[in-house]
């Protein structure tokens, strides 16, 4: 009786973790646990339940997480670096490669600025930013796309 509460109480509370995470990680455990849970009704003694919990729990780890790792849908929102790349920013301050200066505005946020190209870019250019490197933008002028 004993162990027909513990394999209960263990199925019980993986379910509870399964369903609070909803990330499969705690459904092999509940398997499991009804397996040991069935062991214990067959009057299986206790390491034989032990065993039907680790078997159960391991094989369908082992055979299912692969074939759900391979299924689920991998969503990754673009970062806001990459929501600007191949947008347009105004230069604010003339973009010169050999004196190291630059400055363009992209979206009212004000940005140091690279030439792609190593051109010299003048102020109020539009340029297309090809690339975000930290806080710099690399960018290309508008009449070369």
């Amino acid at each position: 009786m004993v162990y027909l509460i513990f394999w209960g109480v263990i199925f019980v509370a993986t379910v509870i973790a399964e369903a609070m995470s909803m990330q499969l990680v705690s459904i092999w455990f509940a398997f499991g646990a009804a397996g040991a849970f069935c062991a214990t009704l067959a009057d299986w003694g206790f390491t034989a339940q032990l065993t039907v919990f680790v078997l159960v729990s391991g094989l369908l780890l082992l055979i299912t997480r692969p074939l759900l790792k391979k299924l689920r849908v991998k969503h990754t929102p673009p970062m806001n670096a990459e929501k600007g790349i191949g947008e347009t920013a105004v230069v604010i301050e003339e973009i010169d490669p050999e004196r190291g200066t630059g400055r363009a505005r992209q979206g009212g946020v004000d940005w140091m600025a690279v030439s792609e190209t190593g051109v010299v870019i003048p102020v109020n250019s539009i340029v297309i930013i090809s690339q975000i490197d930290g806080a710099k933008l690399i960018v290309r002028p508008e009449h070369l796309s």
